[in-house]
């Protein structure tokens, strides 16, 4: 396993496979929600794009610590899916916390105020969420 203590290579396959994932987990979040983010970015929604950039920040966040704390491909894999997953209960619990609107059909509509919140609930749980991988 000399090929994998390069440096040089350690971080190529942690970029690689960090990438894979976050194409995965944005997949997710497609299905998930009740817009198709793609399509609402490129018609310029502004609240979309927030919510998505805060999954994306969110995502990466999270492997972010993970790719510090574990020297393992596999672990590192592993502690970024399981913080993936709370990245994505923390999106039903935002959610369920609202019962006076409906934050997917918030954000659809540009509300930009909401789309904002969303982003910042998702950078700020990833810290917590990295904060606990070990």
């Amino acid at each position: 396993m000399e090929f994998m203590s390069n440096p040089f290579v350690k971080t190529a396959a942690n970029y690689s496979v960090v990438v894979l994932c976050l194409i995965l987990f944005l997949a997710v979040f497609e299905l998930v929600t009740r817009y198709k983010n793609w399509q609402e970015i490129k018609d310029g929604n502004m609240a979309v794009a927030m919510a998505t950039g805060g999954k994306i920040f969110g995502i990466a966040n999270i492997f972010r610590f993970s790719i510090q704390q574990n020297d393992s491909l596999m672990m590192m894999v592993a502690w970024g899916i399981f913080g993936f997953v709370l990245l994505l209960a923390s999106y039903f619990i935002f959610e369920f916390l609202t019962p006076r609107f409906q934050i997917d059909a918030e954000i659809e509509n540009d509300n930009r105020a909401v789309g904002f919140i969303s982003m910042v609930i998702s950078i700020g749980l990833s810290f917590v969420i990295g904060a606990g991988i070990e």
